[in-house]
Formats: C-alpha cells, structure tokens, sequence
C-alpha cells in the first residue's frame, strides 16, 4: 500500500505527536521526492521569534524518511531504517511557512536492493531545504540513513 500524504500525516498524529503538535506535515510525496511544510507560530518558536531548530529538523527528516518508508513498503520485504548521523546548516531566521524539499529518493532504491541481495546494512545520505515563502533558503539538514534486513 502506498504511502499519501493523509496516512502519513495520521501516522504522525498517532506515533509521532510532537512533530504534528508543532505542525509538521506532509504536502505530497513519490519515488524521487517529498514535501514537507511547518509554520512558525508561538508553540514552536525559540526565544528569538523564529522557528527553533529542532522543529525544522523534524520537518526536514520526514521529508527524507517518509521517501524511505514508501520504498520500504513497496518492497514487500522487513528492512530497518535508522538515522545514523545528520548534520545541518542554519542561514536565515526560519519565519512564517516553511518548506523542507527532499529530492533524492533515488538513492534509495539502490541501497534498498543492494541490502536484499547482500544482506548486509547500507548507508545513504540524503539532503533536504528549507525555505521559506519568499523561496529564501532558511535550513539545510543532511542525514545518514541506515537500512538492514530484518532477521
């Protein structure tokens, strides 16, 4: 079954409540990319009025994440994914709606078949960016996913 926006979103609801609370969601996803917006508001703000760091990240990796949860699916088999490092970058104050793109889902599918025809764990980094309404660039986070077969 694949993964839409809707389920996702409820997923989030249920699972992963503070990353809905701060009002992160999935805007569309497919195979090669994912969109992810939050707003800055007064729940998720740091003290300088801006939108605190880790509600950008929570953003950013689920539009890197929820690419790897569709793939994973699609390939009928039980594979772990984890976050192994991630690194991020900090350019402008992160106000108003911002928007995390994620556009290297390609990569997955390559790690993916490569872990089901070795058995062994693989490693990709994937890149999203933030911006903001007026297509400024606010955030760029990097993480290193981890996929394994499960045993």
């Amino acid at each position: 079954m694949p993964v839409s926006p809707s389920k996702l979103n409820m997923f989030t609801f249920i699972k992963l409540p503070s990353a809905w609370w701060c009002g992160v969601r999935l805007q569309s996803i497919d195979k090669n990319r994912a969109v992810v917006t939050v707003k800055h508001r007064w729940f998720n703000q740091n003290p300088f009025r801006s939108m605190f760091w880790a509600v950008q990240g929570m953003a950013a990796e689920l539009s890197t994440g929820a690419m790897m949860i569709d793939q994973i699916e699609g390939s009928g088999k039980k594979i772990s994914m984890l976050v192994a490092n991630n690194n991020a970058n900090f350019s402008k104050k992160a106000t108003g709606k911002i928007t995390f793109i994620c556009e290297d889902g390609n990569k997955i599918k390559e790690a993916l078949d490569k872990t089901i025809s070795t058995g062994e764990g693989q490693t990709l980094w994937m890149q999203s960016i933030g911006t903001n309404e007026d297509g400024v660039v606010v955030s760029t986070f990097n993480f290193e996913w981890t996929v394994r077969l499960k045993k």
